[in-house]
């Protein structure tokens, strides 16, 4: 079993986050430490460490991850202009918290590359 990380205890809402959207299979909340303005955080319930350890029974929580970035994208008014869609794997990938997570960034033009 994977360790339990801080987004297991968001998703269980055990500690404060600004939650934007919750259903059974992900949970959405503002990243504390924004790179953007808009910066949201879409993750799976269910505890995936890293895509590497993606199956075939996450599809449905993984395709519900997008739909919900469409929603949130809507929802804060940056849509139109456009917005990014990232998901880090690893150390090497950038990833920080090991519990696959869809970070949603908008709000300005991020040009080419977007830096940590």
């Amino acid at each position: 079993m994977a360790e339990e990380t801080i987004f297991s205890k968001i998703i269980r809402k055990e500690i404060p986050a600004d939650i934007l959207y919750q259903d059974e299979l992900v949970t959405a909340f503002r990243d504390i430490s924004p790179k953007a303005p808009t910066h949201i955080l879409i993750v799976p319930n269910v505890l995936i460490p890293t895509v590497n350890e993606v199956e075939a029974e996450h599809e449905q929580a993984l395709g519900r991850l997008f739909t919900v970035a469409r929603k949130l994208a809507a929802d804060a008014g940056i849509a139109e202009d456009g917005y990014r869609l990232i998901m880090n794997c690893n150390r090497h990938g950038g990833q920080e918290v090991y519990h696959i997570h869809l970070h949603l960034l908008g709000g300005q033009p991020l040009g080419p590359l977007l830096a940590h």
